[in-house]
């Protein structure tokens, strides 16, 4: 499942942040990649261990914890620190796919991938390219957002991202573990769950057919879990 995730943090929040991480030291976005990643990846990256990209990642995750939508669509089990990326000057990063297991430098955070999300942290028209390409069985599903905007999908996904070739194009990044591993288990508690929200509107959270809609969801939930 593939779903856009709108204003996860407000244009104010955005600044903010802005203002924090364009302040840091950014290296080679090699530093995080793995052999094959190496090979096709050109950016640049804000250190994990930095300063800003610990405060900014803490913003970040607060506003995720109090995003329904985000919730009900990863069942986050575990949300890796986000990182951040820039991309300027032609710089891209090719075909790959993401690595199964991240592990933090200091140890303290390590999952299994089950989703990957990118956070769009520039407007869309300060920049030209930088376009996230996701393949699934469909096709290729081309990605440009707003700023505080964010895309959620599998991260078994081959996914690439175009070459900027004017402005520059910031972003976080992460990765977080379900409590559900198997995507489609959990895209079918997703639309269960917003169908369940969308039915209390209209026939009030006690009707009976509800309840036992709701109970059903947990009992999938309790059977599916992979705590």
């Amino acid at each position: 499942m593939m779903l856009q995730i709108p204003e996860v943090l407000t244009k104010a929040q955005v600044a903010d942040l802005r203002r924090l991480i364009d302040a840091g030291a950014w290296v080679d976005g090699n530093v995080t990649s793995g052999a094959q990643s190496a090979l096709a990846k050109r950016n640049e990256q804000l250190p994990e261990a930095s300063p800003e990209a610990r405060q900014a990642g803490e913003r970040i995750l607060d506003a995720l914890s109090r995003n329904p939508l985000f919730v009900t669509a990863a069942l986050p089990q575990t949300v890796f620190p986000p990182l951040f990326n820039r991309y300027g000057g032609g710089q891209t990063f090719g075909l790959h796919v993401d690595n199964a297991v991240r592990q933090s430098p200091d140890g303290r955070v390590r999952i299994r991938s089950d989703l990957s999300a990118t956070l769009f942290l520039t407007e869309p028209e300060d920049y030209d390219g930088g376009e996230l390409l996701v393949e699934d069985t469909y096709g290729v599903h081309e990605v440009k957002l707003p700023a505080g905007d964010m895309i959620l999908y599998p991260a078994s996904s081959l996914h690439q991202v175009r070459a900027v070739t004017r402005g520059a194009r910031v972003s976080s990044f992460f990765w977080i573990q379900s409590m559900i591993r198997d995507d489609a288990q959990r895209s079918l508690l997703f639309q269960m769950d917003i169908a369940i929200q969308q039915l209390a509107g209209k026939v009030g959270a006690g009707a009976p057919e509800l309840i036992s809609l709701t109970c059903a969801y947990h009992n999938l939930l309790r059977m599916w879990g992979d705590l």
